[in-house]
């Protein structure tokens, strides 16, 4: 129609060769030229058609090479148009369709119990102070390695691994030997801490000993020295002193070195390391556990305080408090007891941590102030009005 067979020619070898797309490009001006011709033969053919009055809309015409070439134009345009796509981000609003993801439960889904024990899994093992059970799995000249079940085992040097020297280390710690450690030094670098078996041995020997003192018992210590305040002994791993003033004979006692004596104590203080003990108040405490609360005991007044009196009780001495002297009102303590005067009074506490006996006359009156009226009657009357006492004394027993 417009276009000459050399054109024809050109672009069917233009098909064979497969050129570049540049040269695609580089041919759109004869392209649109021949579009140009094709144009203007249409236009004067619809004009022939109006003339006859013929109304059939025309048609465009092209023959096979004219649609060859727009469709190559259109495959060059679709394909800058994906060149652009893959050089900007992708944009979801730009998108007719909607895209859904794809999700499971094992990877969104929050699994509670699953995530505290992989806490637990990870947690760090031996925080200082805390006792733990472990196995021995390696022996080294300086010290033993212990499974704690942890990351890393624990190390425990020599000097750790009991009270005063070991001798016979290898033959006393085998591989495989279970034993209770307590932690003294957190992880390192390396995740490892240090523990020890001395340190859980004078642990266990303090709670021990604050245990005996507030009971009141006594114990038998081995001395095994002395200085200038005193003597020095051991107990159950810790070292205690005696001070030379509660020693029963304190004259020669360099001689007591390598004797054993019987003690109480007399302040346990497991933080400043003060183990104090007391012969005398092993005397003391002796005659105290003799004694149960509510038995009327009679006594020599060894001294009148602003708040009470002493009572001497054989070797032991009791307090009358004024709140345990008469359920009336007084002026004076004077006016009631006097210094060397005996008196009877009922055992109202025993302290046997502190050696301390707690007396009463109140619970001896049958009316309020009659020890004050009728001193004498009442400690004449003491021994019957005691047994009426006991059952309350037995009820403060069973109470404790």
């Amino acid at each position: 129609m417009g276009v000459n067979n050399k054109n024809a020619q050109d672009i069917t070898q233009s098909k064979g060769n497969k050129k570049p797309l540049q040269v695609l490009h580089i041919s759109k001006k004869d392209t649109q030229k021949k579009s140009q011709e094709i144009d203007n033969e249409q236009a004067n053919s619809q004009e022939e058609i109006k003339k006859e009055n013929i109304a059939i809309k025309p048609q465009i015409i092209k023959d096979d090479s004219v649609k060859e070439i727009e469709d190559n134009n259109e495959n060059t345009k679709d394909f800058d148009i994906s060149q652009q796509d893959l050089n900007r981000p992708f944009n979801f609003s730009e998108q007719n369709t909607d895209i859904q993801l794809e999700r499971t439960v094992d990877e969104f889904d929050f699994d509670e119990s699953a995530f505290l024990e992989a806490l637990n899994e990870n947690e760090p093992i031996g925080a200082t102070g805390e006792t733990i059970s472990g196995k021995v799995i390696a022996i080294e000249s300086d010290g033993l390695y212990v499974d704690i079940g942890g990351k890393a085992p624990g190390y425990m040097p020599k000097k750790e691994c009991g009270l005063g020297v070991i001798t016979n280390f290898k033959e006393k710690f085998s591989i495989g030997l279970e034993m209770e450690v307590l932690v003294i030094k957190e992880q390192n670098a390396d995740g490892m801490v240090t523990v020890s078996a001395r340190a859980l041995i004078l642990r266990q020997s303090w709670e021990k000993v604050s245990s005996s003192a507030k009971n009141g018992e006594l114990i038998n210590v081995l001395i095994n020295g002395f200085n200038r305040g005193g003597l020095t002994c051991d107990v159950d791993g810790l070292r205690g002193f005696i001070p030379r003033s509660q020693l029963e004979d304190g004259q020669d006692y360099q001689s007591f070195v390598g004797k054993t004596l019987k003690a109480a104590f007399l302040e346990v203080n497991p933080e400043s390391r003060k183990l104090v003990l007391s012969e005398k108040k092993a005397s003391l405490v002796s005659k105290l556990t003799s004694l149960e609360l509510g038995q009327l005991i009679e006594g020599e007044v060894l001294a009148v305080k602003p708040y009470g009196f002493f009572i001497d009780l054989g070797g032991a001495s009791g307090l009358l408090h004024q709140s345990s002297l008469t359920n009336g009102s007084i002026r004076s303590l004077r006016e009631v007891f006097k210094e060397g005067e005996m008196i009877k009074a009922l055992i109202s506490e025993i302290d046997l941590e502190k050696g301390r006996i707690g007396l009463n006359t109140a619970l001896l009156e049958n009316s309020a102030g009659e020890l004050i009226i009728d001193k004498q009657k009442v400690m004449q009357e003491a021994t019957e009005r005691a047994l009426k006492t006991k059952a309350l004394f037995n009820k403060k027993e069973q109470d404790k």
